[in-house]
């Protein structure tokens, strides 16, 4: 065991920004840019050696939201419609995630959206990916 700590030592300096909870804003924002690179890195490959620190940051990042953000006790597709009528979107505004017949089986609960899908609302609506996991 004191040689697996003396192994984290090594390498902590390096990595304790994003295996830390963050407590300011500016920490948050930080770990989200982690949680994209990541995502674009990892994928849907749950094989890759990230995927683990990809679940890590994710919850880290929403255990800050939880904190620090009012939360919706949604689910992702809830959130999803919500935010389409908010913003006046039509399932032909959400190519993004695929073909109409696509969009349409996400939003009547028969497809999960996958980890491309889930960057790409996050980035048209410009909110944390966490919010459709």
């Amino acid at each position: 065991m004191i040689l697996e700590i003396k192994k984290i030592k090594n390498v902590w300096h390096d990595l304790k920004d994003i295996l830390s909870v963050p407590h300011t804003d500016k920490q948050y924002k930080k770990l989200v840019k982690v949680l994209d690179e990541l995502i674009d890195e990892v994928g849907n490959d749950e094989k890759h050696q990230l995927a683990p620190l990809l679940e890590t940051v994710g919850n880290l990042i929403e255990e800050y939201e939880n904190d620090h953000y009012l939360q919706p006790n949604a689910e992702p597709i809830e959130i999803l419609k919500y935010l389409m009528q908010e913003n006046n979107l039509t399932q032909k505004d959400l190519a993004i995630l695929g073909s109409q017949g696509v969009v349409s089986e996400i939003l009547n609960g028969k497809r999960e959206l996958n980890v491309r899908q889930i960057k790409a609302l996050a980035d048209k609506f410009k909110i944390s990916p966490s919010v459709f996991i």
